[in-house]
């Protein structure tokens, strides 16, 4: 929504800076003219100002995949081999890391995809990373909860549970998901507690960052990062990745 609105702005400071340069420091009668004349074709014409942000917005998306491909080169191994994040299939040959929070609509629209995913195709490698996103308190405990879950090994079941409600989750019901599944969620109040899982946490943030993804869910795919809820494209991507482990 931000980057909507920036390109929005960008583009009305553009076409104003334009018709400025075009009538110059002073304005002739020739110069009159013609701003009347690009005002009233602009008036008249508005979908050309619509095609215009979608032709800046597309293009804003593509250079933003692009520095996500050369950064995702130069952070593999954060990306793909740190020790502290829960994998599914961990003896799988393709890779794909996830980023995503509990109160994500869209990644809860596709966490069944996730799953079915995993079990489907023992040969990816899954990693699941918690970006906690959303400034409300329930997606950081619920992010807390999984990492906490994981030393019991009932990471994939939080998850699955956590992803299964509706949001925003109440922290309360975080932690009823963690005593259903034998974890005594008491730790979650804990700073001493919970500070490794903070630091992998802020680690997650500040990866995140330099990835360039600014939204959830996000799936890093060899040097693909596939944004939003587009299985399509985690697919095809996944495809990709398979013809080139051959």
């Amino acid at each position: 929504m931000d980057r909507v609105k920036t390109s929005k702005t960008a583009l009305g400071a553009a076409l104003a800076l334009a018709l400025a340069t075009a009538a110059g420091c002073s304005k002739s009668p020739q110069d009159v003219q013609f701003e009347a004349k690009v005002r009233n074709y602009l008036l008249e014409h508005p979908e050309v100002i619509q095609e215009a942000m979608q032709r800046l917005q597309d293009k804003q998306a593509q250079e933003s995949l692009r520095l996500a491909s050369e950064a995702i080169k130069q952070n593999r191994a954060a990306i793909e081999q740190d020790p502290r994040d829960f994998v599914a299939n961990p003896g799988g040959r393709i890779t794909v890391t996830e980023f995503y929070d509990y109160n994500c609509g869209h990644c809860k629209n596709i966490a069944p995809e996730v799953l079915k995913l995993i079990r489907e195709n023992p040969d990816i490698r899954f990693v699941f990373k918690e970006f906690h996103i959303f400034d409300v308190p329930s997606s950081l405990r619920g992010a807390r909860a999984a990492l906490l879950a994981r030393k019991s090994g009932r990471y994939l079941a939080v998850y699955e549970q956590l992803m299964a409600e509706r949001a925003p989750i109440e922290n309360a019901k975080v932690d009823a998901i963690l005593r259903a599944n034998g974890v005594d969620p008491s730790p979650l109040d804990n700073p001493m507690a919970m500070a490794q899982i903070d630091r992998q946490l802020q680690d997650i943030q500040a990866l995140a960052a330099k990835l360039h993804i600014d939204g959830t869910p996000g799936f890093v795919i060899g040097d693909v990062l596939v944004p939003g809820e587009d299985l399509p494209g985690i697919r095809a991507a996944i495809d990709q990745a398979r013809a080139r482990a051959r």
